[in-house]
């Protein structure tokens, strides 16, 4: 499914549960404190979902993963660590402090 497929089907099961939440209130009316709090929740949903919806065009799916690259098990040429010092040691012809 294409991301525009995806937010339509959120958009009808939350218009769907709009119209859930109102049949609710109507059996067991609109004064209670739960009843106001789910109503709310559905209405924060409904603006969250149009804020997304708002900015699909610019979001992104991520770039695909690139090709691995193999490194060879072999060991490396000695003569590529000639000049280098140990780690915290110092030159191999020095000694450290």
């Amino acid at each position: 499914m294409s991301l525009q497929d995806d937010l339509a089907a959120v958009q009808r099961c939350l218009d769907n549960l709009v119209q859930s939440v109102e049949r609710l209130e109507q059996q067991v009316g609109g004064g209670s404190l739960e009843i106001r709090r789910v109503r709310t929740d559905a209405g924060h949903l409904r603006e969250s979902l149009a804020l997304l919806s708002a900015a699909a065009p610019t979001l992104r799916r991520p770039d695909a993963r690139p090709d691995l690259v193999s490194i060879s098990d072999a060991p490396y040429n000695s003569a590529l660590w000639t000049d280098s010092d140990d780690e915290g040691l110092g030159a191999r012809d020095r000694h450290a402090p």
